[in-house]
């Protein structure tokens, strides 16, 4: 256990700070890595997530506001196929998995990675539309970034699990 934490700490220590923050806060948040690699750290079913993925390299995005992703998170949830569309089009950092059932959302922090899981579902219930969506995730994230964390939308998944939710489609031949 104690060479597991030091290789770990150690390895952070070589990370960029914001990729190497986030490390911290989540072995804080829950406990030390399941896997890791010089490239990521890798949790299993800790909290709501099926698994959690902290990367070491970033990818830019842009929305709401430029910033760069590198915390993937991921919960069982079937996305009807008619939504994929509407999902790819309101944030390019949704991933949908059809036949495992799963659906892995990608940014900075763990509070916006709520925030769209639960905008995901507004929009696969009807709630909101994809512009509607995008709105409120601005305006979310704003107040967030400005020290108002109120939002239910940040705090938690305001859903209940799901189950069952993969689909390993039908076989033709």
């Amino acid at each position: 256990m104690h060479q597991h934490y030091y290789t770990v700490m150690r390895m952070l220590g070589y990370w960029p700070e914001p990729q190497r923050q986030s490390g911290y806060e989540l072995i804080q948040k829950y406990g030390m890595p399941d896997e890791y690699t010089t490239s990521a750290l890798i949790w299993y079913h800790r909290g709501p997530w099926n698994n959690i993925k902290l990367y070491r390299v970033s990818v830019p995005h842009d929305f709401p506001t430029p910033h760069k992703d590198f915390l993937q998170q991921t919960i069982s949830y079937k996305i009807p196929i008619e939504f994929y569309d509407e999902l790819a089009e309101f944030d390019g950092s949704i991933y949908p998995d059809r036949t495992k059932g799963e659906v892995a959302v990608k940014c900075h922090n763990e509070p916006m990675n709520i925030l769209t899981l639960n905008l995901v579902h507004d929009i696969v219930t009807n709630k909101r539309s994809v512009e509607e969506a995008r709105t409120f995730y601005g305006q979310t994230a704003e107040a967030f970034n400005q020290g108002d964390q109120s939002s239910p939308y940040v705090q938690r998944l305001l859903f209940p699990k799901q189950t069952n939710t993969a689909d390993p489609d039908v076989a033709i031949i």
